[in-house]
């Protein structure tokens, strides 16, 4: 690929189109197609790392009933 053909889009100003499944910088319409069903991709791929703990589930058994 040639330097003229690739583009830089920053994670924050990238939207997938969900018509074309297109790639772009516009948040009101998709460049390729001028759909409006547009996904921002920062909410689903710049996830943070979890800095929390997730607490182990405790399961306790009982006795079947029997019919």
């Amino acid at each position: 690929m040639t330097s003229p053909l690739m583009q830089h889009i920053p994670l924050t100003s990238a939207y997938l189109c969900q018509d074309c499944d297109c790639v772009g910088n516009s948040s009101t319409q998709c460049p390729a197609c001028a759909s409006t069903s547009l996904l921002g991709l920062a909410c689903v791929l710049n996830r943070e790392e979890l800095t929390m703990e997730i607490p182990a589930r405790e399961y306790s058994y009982t006795a079947a009933l029997a019919a």
